[in-house]
């Protein structure tokens, strides 16, 4: 006997966005509203308790109540870019605040908040990926408010210990902010470890179709440091457009099929290659190699995610030109998309970059796991021809 009281799978919520309908005329894609503003009532009074579209906009409705129930958080926002989510969470801080980062994680991101942090007044650490003993001795009681981390972490996918960090937040009486992007809602669920916030560049995973740049965070609870967020997400006007966030919503909705198949491709390369000619090393945390792998086994639930990334031998000069052969993979920055890119991110990042000069960052799209593993094969031969 079927169990009516079951609730759905996230493959059902994520393909029916949640089971909305456009209320007026009951179509299964949801409606546009590009309006900015809203009437009032005569007394003065917004009956649908919208006042302006910058705070509040229809179309940033179901993605975030979509991305919230994937997350189990209590609520989310929509941002115009991963990095403008970020910085959110960040100008949340208070002048004399203190903020831990890993020594590896998005370096847009940290090459801002180690500049921001000089200007805000607040103070930031970094400590290497892994070591929690640096963690607890980073952690100056009385001053740490925040503690960032992303995992896996780009470009050589180090993963962190999501309950480790945040057992170390709550004894420092800080907040823990995870970078969810690559492994996604689907492998991971970073709330259920004792995080208080996830951001997610949207733009990558969530989106997946290259078309839409997007953030999001996701809160376990709304308190002062959440409506602070709120206020600088409306304050500074990083919200996305109508259409943009229709647009993410469409692409949620197939989520699940795209994060699978780019799961089970990119282990199907990284079990081809690991020992390979011409290839130094391969970093991918389903591999039993990886240093993480262990831990990531266990908070990634579901696969180990569409990255990896291939250590040439050869130095620099040898990946670039094995980058230069590739016909099926694309040269270009982001990841997450349904088309398979690669990047050589050291040459990206620039001077102070920790990323390995011989690394190529690999986004594994849905094409055929077969074709692109010819597609690398046919490019380190020719580097050997």
């Amino acid at each position: 006997m079927t169990d009516k009281n079951k609730p759905l799978k996230r493959e059902t919520l994520i393909a029916q966005g949640l089971g909305w309908m456009e209320s007026a005329h009951k179509s299964l894609a949801p409606g546009i509203y590009p309006a900015t503003t809203y009437e009032r009532e005569p007394d003065g009074s917004y009956p649908t308790g919208r006042i302006y579209s910058r705070p509040d906009n229809p179309n940033y409705e179901q993605p975030e109540q979509l991305l919230a129930a994937l997350e189990g958080g209590s609520t989310a926002l929509l941002f115009s870019s991963g990095m403008s989510a970020g910085v959110a969470v960040v100008q949340a801080l208070r002048p004399g605040d203190h903020m831990i980062i890993p020594a590896v994680m998005y370096w847009g991101l940290r090459d801002w908040i180690l500049s921001f942090g000089n200007t805000w007044g607040f103070e930031v650490s970094s400590v290497p990926n892994g070591d929690i003993a640096a963690l607890d001795q980073a952690v100056r009681p009385g001053k740490t408010n925040l503690l960032w981390m992303e995992t896996p972490a780009t470009p050589a996918w180090e993963i962190d210990d999501i309950a480790a960090w945040a057992k170390v937040a709550k004894e420092a009486g800080a907040r823990l902010a995870v970078d969810n992007t690559v492994a996604t809602p689907l492998l991971t669920n970073p709330l259920k470890f004792g995080a208080d916030i996830v951001m997610h560049s949207a733009t990558k995973y969530l989106n997946g179709h290259s078309d839409v740049l997007s953030g999001a965070l996701v809160t376990a609870k709304m308190d002062d440091f959440w409506d602070r967020i709120i206020t600088n997400r409306r304050t500074n006007g990083t919200v996305m457009g109508p259409f943009e966030a229709w647009l993410l919503l469409r692409g949620m909705r197939t989520l699940h099929l795209r994060v699978e198949r780019a799961c089970s491709s990119a282990m199907a390369i990284a079990k081809h290659f690991e020992r390979a000619k011409g290839i130094r090393t391969v970093l991918y945390p389903g591999l039993e190699s990886h240093e993480g792998h262990d831990i990531a086994a266990r908070q990634m639930n579901g696969g180990f995610g569409g990255m990896l990334s291939l250590c040439i031998e050869g130095g620099e000069e040898a990946a670039m030109a094995v980058a230069s052969r590739l016909k099926i993979f694309k040269r270009a920055t982001s990841l997450g998309g349904v088309e398979s890119l690669v990047e050589h991110r050291a040459s990206i990042e620039g001077e102070g970059t920790p990323c390995p000069e011989d690394l190529l960052r690999l986004s594994i799209g849905i094409e055929s796991a077969d074709d692109l593993i010819a597609d690398i094969e046919q490019a380190l031969e020719g580097r050997n021809s």
